[in-house]
């Protein structure tokens, strides 16, 4: 499984953002080995952030290469006061089994405590 975050502070917007963005989000869910997205705020609001899950590199691949998507990556200079993409491999998961997530098909079930939080044990 992968990850893509972009993490961004907004800039100003306009209609070829709202366009985009919304194809974008179509293109996504249209993609083989598309799995989800989520999103967060900084408590200041200053600093947001789209996470999109992948099941393998390929799809990724596939949706990166999409000629609107790379329209759109042309114009964050334009769109974003400053940003930075993230590209992971997730490999492990943990958690007691509580929270369902789109991580879920691939989380190992722990203990809560110590056990749990050990990011380098062998998966």
């Amino acid at each position: 499984m992968y990850s893509i975050s972009l993490i961004f502070r907004p800039g100003t917007y306009d209609d070829d953002y709202d366009r985009l963005d919304a194809a974008i989000s179509a293109i996504a869910a249209e993609t083989e080995g598309y799995l989800g997205s989520e999103g967060w705020i900084s408590r200041d609001g200053k600093t947001k952030s789209a996470v999109y899950y992948w099941s393998d590199l390929n799809h990724l691949r596939d949706f990166a290469q999409h000629l609107t998507h790379r329209e759109a990556k042309s114009q964050f200079p334009r769109w974003f006061e400053g940003y930075q993409v993230v590209v992971a491999e997730i490999r492990s998961v943990y958690g007691d089994g509580r929270l369902p997530h789109l991580t879920s098909p691939i989380a190992k079930v722990s203990p809560i405590g110590r056990e749990g939080l050990d990011l380098f044990r062998d998966a």
